[in-house]
């Protein structure tokens, strides 16, 4: 077995804090921290996610009103030991073009496109974190036969955790975190699609 470069290991006997992640060039370009351990995006990313999170991208920076903006794989400071990376990001915070994350008071909505690789995350690890730092809103989209497929959750003040608000197929429409109408079939190319 090889042994692991330097800079892989933790430069304190707690690991990781979250500010760390700015002091590592070396590491791979979506490097998570998740409870103090880094996470490493090592699999090629299928196109049909590439696309989507572009084009969700792009449509919900449309739909943004003033003082918001989206932005696509930004990383969030939790708290110290907690700094995921999630596939899209709405927030209220001014554009820096020396930003490297966001504060969870920022931040309106957290998109995650699922892959084999982060779902088991996705679904359980960060819905769990994000709801925990109080970001009120919460996508999670599926590749449905080739189709996106977008689970909505919004946080339960009273409970603190995500609440199911919607499965969305064809068109996502929502009044919140401020209205939205998105051509979900419009995210992939038609010749894409399973059965075409």
């Amino acid at each position: 077995m090889s042994e692991l470069p330097d800079w892989m290991y933790a430069p304190r006997a707690e690991g990781w804090f979250a500010d760390d992640l700015d002091h590592l060039p070396q590491a791979p370009r979506h490097t998570e921290l998740i409870d103090g351990a880094l996470v490493f995006m090592m699999s090629p990313q299928r196109s049909w996610h590439t696309r989507v999170v572009r084009r969700l991208t792009d449509a919900l920076e449309r739909s943004v009103p003033d003082g918001v903006l989206a932005e696509g794989e930004m990383t969030i400071k939790l708290d110290r030991r907690n700094r995921p990376e999630p596939d899209v990001v709405v927030a209220t915070a001014k554009y820096d073009p020396d930003r490297t994350w966001y504060a969870p008071a920022d931040v309106l909505l957290v998109v995650e496109v699922l892959s084999p690789e982060s779902a088991h995350r996705d679904r359980t690890v960060k819905v769990r974190k994000y709801a925990e730092a109080g970001i009120p809103h919460y996508w999670i989209v599926e590749d449905e036969e080739g189709l996106p497929v977008v689970h909505v959750y919004e946080l339960d003040g009273a409970t603190g955790t995500y609440a199911p608000a919607g499965i969305f197929r064809g068109t996502l429409e929502r009044p919140v975190p401020f209205p939205v109408t998105i051509d979900l079939d419009g995210l992939v190319p038609s010749s894409g699609r399973a059965g075409d």
